[in-house]
């Protein structure tokens, strides 16, 4: 049985014991969207905490709880910007308008700066929790440009660069993207396998229409019907590794990531 090392769910003992161990916080972040008729509304979130909770186990450090909520709920998100979103609303007895901008309280740039804002807080929040690397891992794909921009912003700071937390964000898929052609979709195999892996009991296969029948808000270059856990458990891993690598190159080598431009940039640790 692994080790616990969810955030939450530790004693104060045993959160030190970790964090002196490793002080490196992976903070996973996601949404609630249509993830085809087969898979959870929160596959996002659920598989970015899988890759943070086995970063954690991997390489030290601790995860803390996912994010599900705050992202803009007009851009980049099936309900609202899909083909086929009139379908996802029907199959979710929604009225499609319910995503309309009218219908928010804030337009589109005031959602992506409030959700930046949230995420500024989040990692100050570790940071006075005790941590010297900061990880926020994107399951919604559209995140990492948030992420990665609060990431900037946070370490531009004079405390981060003087002695504060250091921040970096990832998306599974981009660290991957050169070992499979597949790598990163919409509720398609890639997505599908990983929450095979990580969450067998949530996903029907066999709610999927036969081949050759369109899929409802599903696109990717693998088949959903082609998906296994073992593929999910395979790619999972390959990406958990390199993002293990990341994060204690960080740790262990924080001058290399201080100087302009440097902070949230990637493979400085294969340089040697």
């Amino acid at each position: 049985m692994q080790e616990e090392v969810r955030y939450q769910m530790l004693r104060p003992d045993q959160i030190v014991a970790r964090r002196n161990d490793c002080p490196i916080a992976y903070i996973p972040i996601g949404t609630l969207e249509w993830h085809g008729r087969h898979n959870p509304v929160g596959a996002d979130s659920l598989q970015a905490e899988g890759i943070a909770i086995r970063c954690a186990q991997r390489g030290g450090g601790l995860a803390f709880p996912p994010l599900y909520y705050g992202e803009s709920r007009v851009e980049s998100l099936m309900e609202a910007n899909a083909p086929d979103r009139r379908q996802i609303a029907a199959a979710m007895e929604l009225d499609p308008d319910n995503f309309l901008p009218e219908r928010m309280p804030f337009t589109a740039i005031e959602q992506a700066l409030n959700y930046e804002k949230l995420l500024l807080h989040i990692l100050a929040e570790v940071e006075s929790l005790g941590f010297r690397v900061g990880v926020i891992v994107a399951g919604h794909y559209p995140l990492i440009d948030h992420a990665r921009a609060a990431a900037a912003l946070f370490n531009k700071r004079g405390y981060s660069r003087s002695q504060g937390m250091l921040a970096w964000a990832f998306v599974d898929y981009l660290l991957v993207d050169g070992r499979y052609d597949c790598a990163g979709d919409h509720a398609a195999g890639w997505e599908t396998s990983h929450m095979m892996a990580l969450h067998p009991e949530t996903v029907r296969l066999d709610l999927l229409p036969p081949r050759g029948e369109p899929l409802v808000g599903v696109g990717g270059k693998m088949d959903p019907r082609d998906a296994s856990s073992s593929f999910g458990e395979e790619t999972i891993d390959a990406a958990v590794e390199v993002a293990v690598q990341e994060s204690l190159h960080r740790l262990n080598n924080r001058s290399m990531y201080m100087r302009h431009g440097q902070s949230i940039r990637e493979g400085l640790w294969r340089q040697g």
